[in-house]
Parts: structure tokens; sequence; C-alpha cells
């Protein structure tokens, strides 16, 4: 658009400049007034801070035109509840506000109705702690008895985004926001490319069912290519993905527009082809095989952090990963739970709408498994899916997660605008997409702050949370801090709606009766019961 926005502008001014001289000197106003045009059109591509003018020159500022007309509603993200009733409002602006210091606060109090079923809230004290005394940068330690090189990570990190799905300059600027704000950049399964590398920002490796940057030819796992790149110094953490919340048993999907020669060289791929992982791994093909993977890439690492991803879906298979946990005496140093609600650049809509339990759901049965067989001390839990706020951070906490990533905020802080067209190749601000033109509207020392800017203003705001409930650290959050309206007339906490194991209590023959069907189908041999 820029090019042709510069041929156009000159044209004209050549076409009327021509007819100035020749015809009538009458038009040499309308020659100065497209020379304006020509010239604000130049500060748009030259300026940094709005990727979708520096792309569209004078017609990108329609943008903000469009957003005061279009109806309010469709300023903000709907949450709902597992039944579909809305729960919260989020505004956008909010991420928009906090990646760019702008003023982060909101006059004549809640946008919410309070009683309307499904409204959350957070409890707080009469004595809360006063939040300039507090650690601002809360920090989780990744590593159990088996690891060697713990990571040190921040509470509040990157999601999994491939390079394929997004820019080089998007990628380059979310780990370049992850160096300068102190957290970690998940690579997703598209592997690890010169963009990951090139600001230096700490990696979490995640190794899909492509096994991109750790396959032969044959698409295989390779323990020779694993081997070199897990030894890179950025590589702080590998996850395992068997899952995501978007589409969760199908697979990871690249349109064929977005697999360039450079995205299939470093995937090792035929280019112009469109990109479908497969629905499971080679790896291993049952639970006890699985958790021998893991002992197997922790020992290939020489002992980094190794976890595993995956959206909740047969309770009974999750138990039977932990069985064989208990077996081998082998844990992962990490599990990231993913809500079906997650995002993505290209899914099924059935996948997307009715595939994969719900965040809140998956987390809360992962941490009362873990508790209840008595192994959540060797494993930290990453939540992940719609983390946008301090509180959803502080709820997904008070449920059991050690950490939390997000995939969403973290492009909205990029610039996204949801323009929805991350499937076609024509991301206008740059983030999703792989055309030279609209990658290049993306500045990335301008947007790597803004990602820093983001990250840093959100775990601020889960640390006054915090102080505002009493407490100094995030382990002391319960399920009980967080309540919930289900009826008009009717609040519970989410310690009555999630009901928390009791440490050990799945480690006899006494399991819970909700559990009971799902233990008794649980198999380290197999992962299918029927």
């Amino acid at each position: 658009m820029r090019k042709k926005f510069v041929i156009i502008s000159i044209f004209a001014l050549i076409v009327l400049t021509v007819l100035s001289i020749f015809i009538s000197q009458r038009i040499w106003w309308v020659t100065g007034f497209i020379f304006l045009i020509f010239l604000w059109g130049i500060y748009d591509m030259v300026q940094t801070r709005h990727s979708i003018i520096r792309n569209f020159p004078i017609f990108g500022r329609l943008r903000w035109l469009m957003e005061g007309l279009r109806p309010k509603m469709y300023q903000y993200f709907i949450e709902s509840d597992t039944d579909g009733r809305p729960i919260n409002r989020i505004d956008r602006s909010t991420i928009y506000q906090r990646a760019k210091l702008e003023l982060d606060t909101m006059p004549f109090g809640t946008q919410m109705n309070v009683y309307e079923e499904g409204y959350e809230w957070m409890t707080h004290s009469i004595a809360p702690v006063d939040f300039h005394k507090m650690n601002h940068d809360p920090r989780v330690v990744f590593g159990n008895k088996d690891c060697t090189k713990p990571y040190n990570a921040s509470v509040f990190n990157v999601s999994a985004m491939s390079y394929g799905s997004l820019s080089k300059n998007a990628i380059e600027a979310l780990n370049g926001g992850a160096k300068l704000g102190g957290f970690a950049h998940n690579t997703g399964e598209g592997g690890i490319s010169p963009y990951h590398l090139k600001q230096g920002g700490d990696l979490i490796w995640q190794i899909g069912t492509g096994y991109f940057s750790a396959r032969n030819p044959d698409g295989t796992f390779s323990d020779e290519a694993f081997t070199k790149n897990a030894a890179l110094p950025q590589v702080k953490m590998i996850e395992i993905k068997l899952s995501q919340g978007a589409k969760p048993g199908h697979g990871g999907i690249l349109p064929a527009s977005k697999n360039t020669p450079e995205v299939a060289a470093i995937r090792h791929l035929e280019p112009g082809t469109t990109v479908l992982s497969p629905p499971f791994h080679t790896a291993f093909t049952t639970p006890r095989e699985m958790v021998a993977f893991i002992a197997h890439l922790r020992k290939l690492s020489n002992g980094k952090p190794v976890g595993f991803k995956l959206c909740i879906g047969h309770k009974s298979e999750f138990i039977a990963i932990c069985k064989a946990m208990i077996a081998a005496d082998t844990y992962p140093d990490f599990i990231t739970v993913d809500g079906g609600e997650g995002g993505t650049g290209a899914a099924p809509q059935e996948f997307s709408n009715y595939v994969g339990a719900p965040l809140l759901d998956g987390l809360a049965f992962v941490h009362n498994i873990l508790v209840g067989m008595n192994i959540k001390q060797h494993i930290k839990i990453i939540a992940s899916g719609k983390m946008i706020t301090g509180f959803h951070l502080l709820r997904a906490i008070a449920l059991g997660a050690d950490a939390c990533n997000s995939a969403r905020a973290m492009m909205m802080a990029l610039g996204c605008i949801q323009a929805l067209v991350c499937n076609t190749n024509k991301c206008p601000t740059g983030v999703a997409t792989q055309d030279p033109q609209l990658v290049a509207g993306l500045d990335v020392s301008d947007k790597k702050v803004r990602v820093k800017n983001y990250h840093n203003e959100t775990v601020k705001s889960l640390v006054e949370l915090m102080g505002a409930a009493g407490i100094e650290h995030p382990d002391q959050l319960r399920r009980f801090h967080i309540y919930r309206r289900v009826f008009m007339n009717q609040v519970t906490t989410f310690e009555d709606i999630f009901p928390p194991a009791e440490p050990g209590s799945m480690v006899t023959d006494h399991i819970p009766e909700r559990y009971k069907n799902d233990f008794a189908r649980a198999d380290i041999e197999k992962w299918k019961y029927f």
C-alpha cells in the first residue's frame, strides 16, 4: 500500500502540474492540496507508533473513525462462564493503554452489571498490604529433583506463537520485550528461528507433533537436532505440546500463503504448501512412553526444565500420565494448562468453539489431581487461555496456577487490532502475516517496548490486587478469595464451585466419587479406555 500511495501521489502531482501549466492555473490549488496529502502520507509512512497507518498511509486513519462509530459492545472482550453466560467485559483499551504507558484509570466506577449472573470479584482486606513495600516482580522457580538447570521465571510470560503464523518483526518484538522486561517467550511449535534469537530474550522452546527444529527429514524426532538447539543459551525450558485450547486433537495449521521459503527452510518443509501438523506424537504412544520421553529430553538438554502443554479432554488420560509419573518416579518440571477459549491463527470452527475444557475447569482439575496424588510438589502449573488483566492472573493463581501465559494480549500490545484475517496473510498491522510490505510496518524498536510495558503494568496490577486482599505472595491465594454470582440473589466462592482436593487423598483407595470412574479407566500402557 505504501508503494502504491507514493506512485499514485507522484503521478497525480505530475499530471496536475502539467494541466496547471498548459491548461488552467486554477488547478494549482488542487495540486497544492494533493502535495499536502502527499507530505502527510510520507509522515504516516516514517512514523513508528502506529503500524496500520504506517502500512496504509492516510487511509489507515479511518480505523479510529470506524471505532468511534461501531456499537459499544465491540470495544470489549465478552468473557463467558461454562454455561455461556457473560461474566466480565474486558475493555480492549486497557491493553493499549498499558502498552503505551497511557492513563490506566477510569471515571465513574465499575462498568459491569454487578448483579448479573456470572459476575466475578475478589475479596479485599480491611488490613491491606502496602503495595509500595511488596515485591513488584514475583518470580517462579521451575525445576524439580531431576532438573540441574532450574529457571527463575516471571509469573507472567508470552504464550506460544510460532514464526510463520506471526511475522519476523512480531517475533523479534515479542522476544525483545521479554528481554527488556525479564520474562520468557514461548516459541510456539514452529521451531526456533533467527528472529527468536536476535533480541536475546529467554525462550521456552515448544516441541509440537511436527518436531520443527528437532526433526529428521522424514518428520520423526531427531535427538541430534534437539540437542543442538536445546544447548542454545536463550533456551531456558522445553515444552512438549500435546494439544492447544483452540484446536485440541487437531494439530497445527499454517496456510500455504504464509509458508514462505524462509519459513519452510526453518521447518524443513516444501514452501507454498499448507502445513498440517500431525494430531498426535510419534515419539511416544503410551503414558509410560511419554514420561520416558520427558526424561529423555531432560537428559539431552543437560538438565533443563522439561514440561508439557495440554487442553484437558478425557480426564482418565491425564490421570494415566500421573500414574506413569509415579511408577517411574519421573516428573515434568511444569504442566501448561490451556483452555478451550484459547486463540490461534487458524482453526476449524467446530474445534475452536466446541472442543476442549475451558481453562478454569481444566486448571482446577489438574491442580486437584496433582495435589490428590501427592505429586504437586514436583510440578509447577502454568495457566494459558485469555489471560488479559491482573485479575485474570490472580484468579488463575487462586485456582492453582503458579504462573500464567498470554498470547492474545501480547499480540494486541504489538498493535494487533483483531482484524480477524490471521489465516489470510493480510494482517494490516504486520503482526500475523508474511507479506514483506505489511511486515515492514511493524517497527521492532517501538513495539518491543510496548510489550515490556504491558507485561510490567499487568504484573503491577496483580501485585496491587494481592495487596488489597492482604496477601504478600501469590502462594497465599486460595479459591475462597474469588466470588461469583450464580443467581440474582446467590453468590458462591470458587472453593464451592471447584472443590479442592485434600493432599494425598487420591493415593489410597478413598478416591472422591467424582473421579472414581476416571481413575478406573486410567491405564499407563494405553491412552484410550474404549
